[in-house]
């Protein structure tokens, strides 16, 4: 039994030596070995340590939160009949705060974290316990009784407590709560202090993965703030400093980037940046975001369903998956079920002190309403909404909310007040560095709204591209010219209809295919094998968020076997779905699905360019200068342009 002992902890000595070579591989071996050992030797309580190492490296060092789980679940087990012992504790706050979905569940293994912390008199595990209670209070709306715990955890972090690793999944828990509270005076008030200490910086390891969480939350701030350009360029640079320091992708900054461009338009990037992290619960509001934007309701549904379950008590972040649940039932015609989202939005948000919060269900509620034919309540509700905010607080947000009424408002036969609401929304957004929407710049150009700058001094001659059944007809004070509907006119529509907004080549093909219609007689890309179309990767896209649901199902009925084959599985198919955006540098006998579609649509706007342009010649120059094509696709006007296009459609 000695010997055995001996062993687990000579193992114990290799996977720390492995871990400091970032070998992965290796601490998952060595850690294997311990565990083994010591429960050979009769030492549940030194095994259970073992496998919260094993699940830790798991789910940090190889983003495989199914396996870590498991291994979670075995420590548990092994320690749950001892007297009361500090191994305990350290297993019931095993898991990064952030990855423990229920709030109830997080707040239920910290108080007996806190407990035999304080009965053992461990600084270390005290911290641990107090960021994740915090965190779990914060989730379940009573914000200031968790920032009170997450302020004296992170006062440990930087104080007594002396474990690097456990004061970095405190401050993870921090920041997360910040995150979500929409708290980001006091992230950036810890900052520096946690900088000073070396918990946040350029250090590989804990320090590295702190500072990408932290300038995610920054660039959250950023992102609602409408400074778009600045939150972009923090978020790069965080990720190419997190894969320098780690030879690995980024978590948090991927994650937070990928929402940033769905805002952008730009929906391949987001999907790419998503892929493989969807399991996690910081990824599902993203990916229904997504999901949403590209029109998909089902999946944008089935994601945030998917999410909802699994937050079960916490507020704040199912908040935000109802908002989406609301707009897909919308836009799907299904009235019912978005007015009970709206009222389960309305119930979670009551009293609480998140002006986000407050502002997306106000939003929610009024569409709802609109929907119903009650413009009156919408507009109220819009108000309401408005009142929450002040001024310089969440531009963006605000802006949106401005739209929104001055909509409700031409709907209801008040001209005027349309127009005040928009000049408004106008003058906001005219201060922030964001993609304002083709659908707000059409509502703007209605109600006579001109950007606050004012205009040129030469007005340009502004050119209309008008959809009518299957011609396109092209409208000048001059002239009017119609022109075939092509693809490459459906693609130089969308490119028009949203100004310095990039497309990725892959979403004009979805985004044209899809309304086409004609998916079903598109031969495969070549003969990429898995270099999917346009039907392809939606079905992709489908089984494997239904994949993601039998997994968490699985696991909640402890049928870990189950989950681990599921999530096999679903790996394969991210990783067929990683292979059409031409990722993973593998040998492929065809061309990626990314460049094909590049070379098609790049063929296809230039051969409708030359078409406008035979017939107009002038409004065409521009535009054969104006668009750009290639992977990333965009209509990019100056100021100075002698003609300015404009679409409806």
């Amino acid at each position: 039994m000695s010997g055995d002992l001996e062993s687990g902890e000579s193992a114990l000595q290799l996977a720390d030596e492995a871990y400091r070579r970032f070998d992965v591989d290796a601490v998952v071996a060595h850690l294997s070995a311990a565990i083994r050992s010591f429960t050979s030797a009769g030492d549940s309580c030194r095994a259970a340590l073992a496998c919260v190492r094993l699940g830790d490296t798991f789910a940090n060092g190889l983003g495989n939160l199914t396996a870590a789980r498991a291994w979670f679940a075995r420590a548990r087990r092994l320690v749950e009949d001892q007297p009361p012992c500090l191994e305990q504790g350290w297993v019931a706050v095993a898991a990064m705060g952030c990855d423990v979905d229920d709030p109830a569940e997080l707040l239920a293994s910290a108080e007996l974290a806190l407990d035999r912390a304080r009965r053992f008199g461990d600084l270390n595990l005290e911290t641990k316990a107090l960021a994740d209670a915090g965190l779990a209070h914060v989730q379940a709306g009573r914000v200031a009784q968790g920032m009170a715990l997450l302020d004296e955890a992170m006062a440990l972090a930087c104080g007594p407590a002396d474990d690097p690793d456990s004061a970095a999944k405190s401050v993870c828990s921090f920041f997360t709560a910040c995150h979500y509270a929409a708290d980001f005076a006091r992230a950036a008030s810890w900052a520096g202090v946690l900088r000073q200490h070396g918990l946040i910086g350029p250090a590989p390891g804990p320090p590295v993965f702190l500072a990408s969480h932290c300038d995610s939350v920054q660039a959250t701030l950023l992102i609602e703030l409408g400074r778009w350009g600045e939150a972009d360029a923090l978020l790069t640079r965080a990720s190419a400093d997190f894969e320098a320091a780690m030879s690995m992708p980024s978590w948090h900054p991927a994650i937070a980037l990928a929402d940033l461009r769905t805002r952008q338009g730009r929906f391949s990037e987001a999907e790419v940046l998503l892929l493989g992290k969807e399991q996690a619960l910081q990824a599902v509001l993203p990916a229904a975001r997504l999901h949403l934007a590209r029109g998909d309701n089902e999946l944008a549904r089935a994601t945030a369903r998917r999410g909802l379950r699994v937050v079960r008590g916490d507020r704040l972040r199912a908040i935000e998956l109802l908002a989406v649940l609301v707009d897909a039932e919308l836009a799907s015609g299904d009235l019912a079920a978005a007015r009970a989202y709206v009222t389960e939005m309305v119930g979670r948000t009551g009293d609480l002190d998140v002006p986000t919060a407050q502002a997306r269900c106000a939003g929610a509620r009024a569409r709802v309403l609109a929907a119903d034919g009650d413009l009156v309540g919408a507009v109220a509700a819009i108000e309401d909404g408005l009142d929450r905010l002040e001024r310089a607080q969440l531009p963006w947000l605000r802006a949106l909310l401005l739209v929104d009424l001055a909509e409700l408002r031409v709907r209801t036969d008040d001209p005027t007040g349309a127009a005040l609401d928009a000049h408004e929304a106008s003058a906001v957004l005219a201060a922030l560095d964001v993609v304002v929407p083709a659908e707000v710049t059409a509502l703007f150009e209605r109600l006579g709204v001109r950007p606050t700058s004012g205009p040129a001094d030469v007005a340009p001659i502004e050119v209309q591209l008008t959809r009518n059944g299957k011609w396109w007809v092209v409208s000048s004070p001059d002239s009017t010219v119609r022109v075939p509907d092509t693809k490459g006119m459906r693609y130089l529509a969308e490119l028009v209809a949203a100004p310095g907004v990039e497309r990725h080549a892959l979403d004009l093909v979805d985004r044209i295919e899809g309304e086409a219609g004609d998916t079903a007689s598109r031969r495969a890309l070549g003969d990429a094998g898995v270099a999917a179309d346009f039907a392809a990767r939606s079905a992709y896209r489908h089984r494997i968020e239904g994949l993601r649901t039998e997994i968490d199902e699985a696991l909640e009925l402890g049928r870990l076997e189950a989950a681990e084959a599921l999530q096999s599985e679903l790996d394969e198919l991210v990783g067929h779905l990683s292979a059409a955006f031409g990722m993973g540098g593998r040998e492929r006998p065809a061309a990626s699905a990314a460049e094909r579609a590049r070379l098609n649509v790049t063929r296809a706007l230039r051969t409708a360019i030359g078409r406008v342009g035979e017939l107009v010649p002038e409004a065409g120059a521009v535009l054969d200068r104006r668009v750009r094509t290639g992977i990333y696709c965009a209509y990019e006007p100056l100021a100075d342009d002698a003609v300015r296009w404009r679409c409806t459609r």
